[in-house]
């Protein structure tokens, strides 16, 4: 088991059982020890549609439960609307995903009772498994039942989200909601008719589908444009596996980049201060009436990054991942309702954000997209990639300038370089090459910029090929 950029990630047959129950039991020492929570405090726990996932909660409700928490059962649902739900109680919570990666892993995310973990609660939780591990931990045994108060945390989402526009504010749009296996696939489509838009649910499934918003597969962006060709749509709309990454397509069914959505999420709100990862796309700084902070991948780095923003004094703080989750450290002012601050990746306020521009403007969003005028931007990421052979090529990059000279000059020259998180490159004629192994899981990632889409397209299948070459060679 391995904590990556967002939550402890495994094999789905590693993670149920004994690890499960173990991690889950760290985590509640850890709450009671640090005086975050106390014996008899409620817990919750909430899962998504993976096969793995029912069992493993039920793993952490016998653990928890013999801590002397209170477990409570949300059922499946958004990861954002769990964690809302925590916070209005003051409850600690678990949510049962693997988020994107393929069906065959799963993971836990952790929140404490006034949010989601950082780095620091990480490592505690951690080591303290680590000892739990060594004193030869035992799995606890019960039914892995808990009480069930689903309807009321789904009711608190569903009523932030439908203060977030005026009444019939989408009216006029032909909708297509992508369902694939996301537990954010019904609310999508009664939020959507609940603004006033024509709404076509479409490609339900009973089994999990992997869904990375951030490199959408070529399957899925031919499923999309399809669709989008049948029925006619303004814009497709869905979600990653939790639902707190947002996937929206323009008129065409051709997906828009997350930080986008994150972007236009940032002027809807009027943000004073956008906190991003440097994976996000570089023109960002010049697309809004906001200052940036550039952090290293993962929520638990924008959050910092938002909370260092805060105790500075700032206003209007916002963050957004390039896979285009938003995260708001700031109450905001949105038509007469107080959008209360809700620090962790949320797929719904982006998604609405666009949609609402999009009605507005009663322009196509490709076109409105476009107004951006962003550099063309383009990720990808090589699967069962091992961790060892993402580490050795790192390590081979960074080791001297004439190593990473070599390996990219079939692409180009080396202008400077970022170390921030991977190695993100601009080369001399301002193209940008980004090479980061996922944090998460055996992949190795490859992000690209450039001045047209063709030219972006062709710098990731390049550098997708060196990263190939190489790990064949070495």
């Amino acid at each position: 088991m391995k904590f990556g950029t967002s939550g402890l990630r495994g094999l789905s047959e590693d993670l149920k059982g004994r690890a499960s129950a173990l991690y889950a039991t760290a985590f509640g020492r850890y709450l009671l020890e640090s005086n975050r929570a106390g014996q008899g405090d409620a817990i919750l726990i909430g899962r998504d549609f993976r096969e793995s996932s029912p069992d493993i909660a039920a793993d952490c409700v016998n653990a928890l439960a013999k801590l002397g928490f209170k477990v409570i059962d949300c059922g499946t649902l958004p990861t954002p609307a769990l964690a809302l739900y925590g916070l209005q109680l003051r409850a600690a919570s678990l949510m049962i995903t693997g988020s994107h990666i393929p069906a065959d892993r799963n993971g836990i995310k952790f929140y404490r009772p006034d949010g989601e973990i950082d780095k620091d609660d990480e490592a505690a939780i951690t080591a303290a498994a680590a000892e739990l591990d060594r004193a030869g931990f035992e799995r606890p045994q019960g039914d892995g039942k808990a009480e069930d108060r689903s309807a009321p945390c789904l009711a608190l989402f569903v009523a932030r989200n439908a203060n977030l526009l005026p009444a019939n504010a989408l009216a006029g749009l032909k909708l297509g909601v992508y369902q694939h296996s996301t537990v954010a696939r019904d609310l999508l489509v009664d939020l959507l008719r609940g603004f006033g838009a024509e709404v076509v649910a479409f490609a339900r499934s009973e089994s999990f589908i992997p869904v990375d918003t951030e490199a959408v597969s070529p399957d899925t962006i031919a499923l999309l444009q399809q669709a989008a060709e049948d029925h006619g749509f303004d814009a497709i709309v869905s979600a990653d596996g939790d639902g707190d990454r947002p996937l929206v397509t323009d008129e065409s069914g051709t997906p828009l980049r997350g930080d986008l959505l994150g972007l236009i999420a940032a002027n809807f709100l009027g943000a004073g201060v956008v906190v991003t990862p440097v994976t996000s796309n570089s023109g960002v700084e010049d697309a809004g009436n906001f200052s940036v902070v550039r952090t290293r991948v993962g929520s638990p780095f924008v959050i910092s990054g938002m909370q260092e923003a805060l105790a500075s004094g700032k206003t209007g703080v916002i963050g957004f991942e390039a896979n285009g989750g938003t995260l708001t450290a700031s109450n905001f002012n949105v038509g007469g309702h107080i959008l209360t601050a809700l620090p962790t990746r949320d797929c719904f306020l982006p998604m609405l954000a666009t949609l609402a521009l999009a009605a507005e403007k009663r322009q196509p969003l490709s076109v409105i997209a476009a107004g951006y005028h962003l550099p063309f931007a383009a990720a990808d990421r090589l699967e069962n990639f091992p961790v060892e052979t993402s580490a050795r090529l790192m390590a081979h990059l960074r080791a001297g300038r004439d190593n990473l000279a070599a390996f990219l000059a079939p692409i180009g020259a080396v202008g400077s370089t970022s170390d921030i998180d991977g190695l993100r490159v601009t080369l001399a004629d301002r193209r940008i090459i980004h090479f980061r192994p996922s944090g998460n899981a055996p992949e190795m990632r490859c992000y690209v910029e450039a001045d047209t889409e063709t030219s972006a397209t062709d710098l990731l299948a390049t550098g997708l090929a060196r990263i190939r070459a190489w790990a064949n060679a070495n």
